[in-house]
């Protein structure tokens, strides 16, 4: 890739007008609406570079990262990290609780995709019962993870928002006592939501 049969597109020729000496990206409209807007990497298909006059060189570099549009919740899978409280596919139990409370704020609206970032970080309570070998029982725990998404309301333009995602549970050594509890921060940082885990966790079921 790196020429056009009838020659670059007109909004193409002006973007690079506008950064000589850079570069203009093509960005896949199945992924974002809005160019200007938050962009993930995966919907990047690759970038144009700019000569020092603003004309487009010709030259065009694939991003590796780019892909098609999908979700992904791999940042659950770590092998260390047991998710079997949410159920056989913990992402989807994420996806679920993010698309309802999206759908509360605004009714109607579509979840169109959810990328789930970096590691979660999880925190986990437990206690020691006596006898039998002195078993320790998991009584509380949660995970934060950062997430990018595209929301589309009912009558309005596609949104891309980031964030943080927070899930906790108590009452887990307790048959009948369980309670969980979500919490949806957006434009929050992993690690400030990270420090405020050590406090929510104790806040589900009083």
């Amino acid at each position: 890739m790196g020429t056009f049969a009838e020659g670059p597109p007109e909004e193409l020729v002006a973007a690079a007008a506008a950064q000589p000496g850079g570069w203009v990206y093509e960005i896949d409209s199945a992924w974002v609406d809005d160019p200007d807007g938050h962009v993930p990497p995966e919907a990047i298909r690759g970038g144009w570079k700019v000569g020092d006059d603003g004309r487009l060189t010709g030259e065009f570099h694939e991003n590796p990262r780019y892909a098609v549009v999908r979700d992904d919740y791999s940042a659950l899978d770590e092998p260390d990290q047991w998710m079997g409280w949410l159920g056989e596919n913990p992402g989807a139990y994420v996806r679920e609780q993010i698309a309802d409370i999206l759908n509360r704020q605004v009714s109607g609206s579509v979840l169109e995709w959810l990328l789930l970032r970096e590691r979660a970080r999880c925190l986990t309570g437990a206690r020691r019962e006596e006898g039998d070998g002195d078993p320790v029982l998991v009584t509380r725990t949660g995970f934060v993870v950062a997430f990018v998404l595209a929301v589309r309301p009912p009558h309005g333009r596609q949104a891309v928002l980031n964030g943080v995602f927070t899930w906790a549970a108590a009452g887990l050594d307790r048959p009948g006592a369980r309670r969980d509890r979500v919490w949806f921060d957006l434009d929050a940082g992993l690690d400030w939501a990270e420090e405020q885990l050590k406090t929510r966790i104790y806040e589900v079921g009083g």
